[in-house]
């Protein structure tokens, strides 16, 4: 009795340590984004009307490294373990924050480097930007290969898998809603665009880099037991494709709709408010980041509702938003949508991860693939939207989302053949 005691590892502090990984995460995805805006004019003032699509590039170039990311992920956690993965991933993390301060310092440094394209110009220091973007937008994604996966299957007493993957979450949202604050007010001091400068990146990202690593090292301290049968020990030949899994395949798709939509709605929702003429079109966006954490806050709570519950109920609910919104051409109804988007995160990963196995961590690296939605689902929206020259008709994209994720919560998400049989 007392051995068999023994055996069994405490997972209620390698839990509170994904959760606020979790919040990392959170925080510097969304800190990517807010960066299009100040660097699209201290870098790109020689890029013409092109100014705007380079600097989404920045976003691009984030969301571009989870599906070349996620495997090397998953195959990390194969080979080293979750502890290893997760360390190997904050060294990353640390190296991409160094290239974006090396970004500043270079464009500081030799003004003169200057790449020409035509009638575009811009300093070779955005595109080192670019690349850090990339590199740090990779770390992130082998953080959350080792994150979704234990929060998922490690026991804390009093919860299940969704539940603890909405605590998860609720972490993101506030490293979500701290991020525009620091760039905007810490990073740019509060100054209006024309007159931010880009050498007051260099002080927070060598801050940040040199937090990093010391949570690295702190962590090379700490236990994290692995989760027995989750991983594919030791490289052993599986003898299958992860991808033969049909619940997790239609997941990958449904995570493709879930990011791309939740994006559509943040990134797109203030540029609706515009087209409308609305007076504060930046409250919108504000709150309906701000109904993501209030339903990931709630979403903790609700242990006794299964994950394909509370999939159908969100969609069901977001879907007559999206429509009503459409109908009434109102972009105040979006802002709701927030609070049934905040937890679909979660009950997708359950669902597409479940009766895997020693596939696990292998399909964890496969479901971040899905997450390249969040930069193809808004540019289409935007093509849309220059089209018809109306955001209206663009919000059919939002809809089509939500309606293959009521598909995937009711069909796509049964499981026909499980790995642990």
């Amino acid at each position: 009795m007392l051995a068999q005691e023994k055996k069994t590892p405490s997972y209620l502090g390698p839990f509170l340590t994904m959760v606020f990984l979790f919040l990392i995460v959170g925080f510097l995805t969304t800190a990517n984004t807010q960066f299009q805006g100040p660097l699209k004019e201290a870098f790109l003032r020689g890029a013409g009307s092109l100014k705007n699509t380079f600097a989404t590039l920045i976003t691009f170039s984030w969301f571009l490294a989870y599906p070349l990311a996620g495997p090397v992920g998953s195959r990390w956690v194969n080979s080293h373990g979750y502890k290893g993965t997760l360390l190997r991933g904050l060294i990353v993390m640390a190296a991409g924050l160094l290239l974006s301060f090396l970004s500043s310092w270079m464009t500081v440094r030799f003004p003169g480097a200057v790449l020409s394209l035509g009638s575009i110009s811009f300093h070779w220091g955005f595109v080192i930007f670019l690349l850090g973007s990339f590199v740090t937008g990779a770390s992130a994604t082998i953080l959350q290969v080792v994150i979704n996966p234990y929060l998922s299957a490690c026991h804390v007493k009093g919860t299940q898998a969704i539940q603890r993957m909405a605590m998860g979450g609720t972490a993101n949202s506030v490293g979500t809603t701290l991020a525009p604050y620091f760039v905007t007010g810490v990073v740019f001091g509060g100054l209006a665009m024309e007159d931010v400068h880009i050498e007051q990146i260099q002080l927070p990202f060598l801050c940040l880099a040199g937090v990093i690593v010391l949570l690295t090292v702190l962590l090379t301290r700490f236990t994290l037991p692995d989760i027995e049968g989750t991983r594919n020990e030791g490289n052993v030949r599986l003898e299958r494709s992860v991808w033969s899994f049909r619940h997790l395949t239609l997941g990958v798709v449904a995570i493709f709709f879930y990011v791309g939509v939740e994006v559509c709605i943040g990134g797109n929702i203030n540029l609706y408010a515009i087209d409308k003429g609305l007076a504060s079109p930046a409250l919108l966006a504000t709150l309906y980041w701000g109904g993501m954490l209030i339903g990931r806050s709630v979403g903790s709570s609700l242990s006794k509702i299964s994950p394909r519950t509370q999939l159908v109920t969100t969609t069901v609910s977001a879907a007559v938003l999206v429509s009503a919104a459409m109908l009434l051409d109102n972009p105040w109804i979006l802002v709701a949508v927030g609070l049934f988007h905040s937890i679909m995160w979660g009950a997708i990963f359950t669902l597409a991860t479940a009766h895997l196995s020693k596939y696990t961590s292998i399909a964890s690296g496969v479901f971040m693939i899905g997450v390249v939605g969040g930069a193809i689902l808004p540019l289409l929206q935007g093509v849309i939207a220059d089209a018809t020259g109306l955001w209206r008709p663009s919000w059919l994209i939002v809809l089509v989302g939500e309606l293959f994720m009521l598909y995937y919560a009711l069909w796509g998400s049964k499981v026909l053949e499980k790995a642990d049989e």
